[in-house]
């Protein structure tokens, strides 16, 4: 989709499994610079396990990602953290610490990972919560922020230390209409602004294609379809148009494999 020289994320045969469960089996895909990328997929398909490979917490089986033209996995602890500091991650939750003000929360980054004088970190906490609309909160305590505010508060510690390559995990679950468009239109308008990278991982089809660049269908730990916003909604691919559509029967199952119902139950089979 991208020439070499424009791709930030190189992911190629990638493995990883919990003890028995194998959940990527062979993943392949890239990321070009400046654009925002969503990784769509059913709960429990390695989304957010494929966050944790591209940021270092977990090692792959087989395969590598690189980031930048460095293979994560092969980093030493100061290559890694070096790594994480051009990275911002959005979390599920937000992920705030509870117990810190809004205004302390985009600050820690800065007083953990850098040298700067308070004085300027004062005034860049302000910026980063003025570019996400909540200048005005920033003496609030997370516990006096509504779902959407915590979100963005989220989002503006995300891009505390300037990342070239921002994470977004589910960034849309749980919240109303109007805060999902307020995420949504942050996403896009910040990755322009800033001229960063971003990864999207999420099952809201309808939120992401409005503000993505390019998609990836993930399901039984591979690369199943993958398109511009345009091309999937023009997809006749069944996977794509479960997912577009919202089909409760396809090629994903709603049900788990397991043993006849009935020998579950202790019937026996007529």
């Amino acid at each position: 989709m991208n020439a070499p020289q424009d791709t930030l994320i190189e992911i190629a045969d990638l493995k990883f499994s919990y003890n028995s469960r194998e959940v990527l089996r062979g993943l392949s895909l890239t990321v070009p610079r400046g654009k925002v990328v969503a990784i769509l997929g059913a709960s429990g398909c390695g989304k957010t396990t494929l966050l944790r490979l591209i940021g270092g917490q977990l090692r792959p089986a087989s395969g590598y990602v690189k980031v930048a033209g460095e293979t994560i996995h092969a980093l030493d602890n100061d290559g890694l953290y070096e790594m994480r500091r051009k990275m911002g991650m959005m979390f599920q939750q937000g992920g705030l610490f509870t117990d810190i003000s809004t205004f302390d929360n985009i600050a820690f980054p800065m007083r953990e990972r850098t040298n700067l004088p308070e004085e300027l970190i004062h005034d860049l906490v302000l910026m980063k919560l003025h570019s996400v609309g909540l200048r005005g909160a920033d003496k609030l305590m997370p516990a006096e922020l509504s779902g959407g505010m915590s979100r963005r508060v989220s989002l503006a510690r995300a891009i505390a230390l300037d990342p070239m390559l921002i994470m977004y995990d589910e960034p849309f679950s749980g919240l109303d209409p109007i805060s999902l468009n307020q995420i949504g239109n942050l996403i896009r308008s910040l990755n322009d602004a800033l001229g960063v990278t971003s990864i999207v991982v999420t099952y809201d089809v309808a939120e992401s294609l409005k503000v993505v660049d390019f998609v990836y269908f993930i399901s039984d730990g591979v690369v199943v379809a993958q398109g511009t916003p345009d091309e999937v909604r023009a997809s006749t691919d069944p996977f794509v148009r479960q997912f577009v559509d919202g089909q409760a029967d396809g090629p994903v199952a709603f049900h788990l494999p397991s043993r006849p119902f009935e020998s579950e139950l202790g019937l026996a089979a007529s």
